[in-house]
């Protein structure tokens, strides 16, 4: 049995930029934990009938995100853990930093403007505790920008570096023909009158988004698609789910296609492993996956 920890910034991150790993894995038998560092204090609220909770005095969408966070890790079958310690109301050490620029930005207790080392040393406490044969997060630009994302980058690869016997850390990446596929796939199988947008060939991709032969390990497994689903129905301020698309609240919809790309990174001088052996992609993040 393989132990697994996945780190990310906000609830849903879990289940929208690794859940058919952790899936795969909990369906092989292996032991999955997520932690999760802040409550995602800033996000966008998507239903009417949520709305009062966006932005209002003491951060109620909070425990509304911590409830929807304990329905998805239930659904996917995982440990979860919440990093830093709580205060006497139950507050969680960090919260969600917003983007730059905003009010939240600048919040004292915004993760993002947390002290690394201070960071990075919580990180190292949980993966001591847990004792991880593999690390999972995002990558060096956080997937798509997010300031708490490239936080959690930041600080799992120097929690990692300053252990003696650390073990392998991944990171997220998608393969470019991925990225175009899923852009076709969706033009022709979005209901129309969805209202969701689909994005064009020619728009312009996340930075995780990479050359086909950056991406070295994949996890595919369109069996679990329908968990996943099911897992991100249960963040349902944030997410709205179609049958094997979702979209956020800027209503441009994505494909779940079951399959996740990854990378092997070394924490200490951040760059990508290139794998041993024959060339080619890697199936799963462990050496007994197939």
């Amino acid at each position: 049995m393989t132990r697994l920890l996945f780190v990310h910034a906000h609830p849903d991150d879990e289940t929208l930029a690794t859940g058919v790993a952790i899936l795969h894995h909990v369906e092989r038998g292996d032991d999955v934990h997520v932690l999760t560092c802040t409550l995602g204090e800033e996000g966008e609220v998507i239903p009417a009938a949520l709305a009062h909770l966006e932005g209002a005095d003491g951060d109620p969408l909070a425990e509304h995100r911590r409830g929807e966070l304990a329905g998805a890790t239930s659904t996917l079958g995982v440990t979860s853990h919440l990093l830093g310690a709580a205060d006497a109301g139950g507050r969680p050490a960090y919260r969600d930093s917003g983007m730059v620029g905003s009010a939240a930005f600048a919040h004292d207790r915004a993760f993002a403007g947390a002290d690394l080392d201070e960071v990075a040393a919580e990180v190292r406490a949980t993966v001591e505790a847990i004792g991880p044969d593999v690390v999972v997060t995002y990558d060096e630009q956080g997937g798509y920008g997010h300031p708490d994302h490239i936080r959690v980058h930041d600080a799992v690869r120097r929690a990692l570096a300053q252990m003696p016997s650390a073990p392998p850390l991944f990171v997220t990446h998608t393969p470019r023909s991925w990225a175009v596929e899923d852009r076709v796939w969706l033009a022709s199988h979005l209901p129309s009158g969805t209202g969701y947008a689909v994005p064009s060939p020619n728009d312009p991709y996340p930075p995780s988004v990479v050359d086909d032969d950056l991406v070295t390990h994949a996890v595919v497994d369109p069996s679990v698609v329908e968990r996943q689903q099911e897992a991100l129905r249960a963040h349902e301020t944030q997410v709205v789910v179609g049958e094997g698309w979702f979209a956020l609240s800027n209503n441009i919809a994505s494909r779940l296609p079951g399959r996740e790309g990854y990378a092997l990174l070394d924490p200490t001088t951040g760059a990508l492993v290139q794998s041993e052996g024959p060339a080619g992609r890697r199936p799963g993040l462990v050496g007994d996956d197939a």
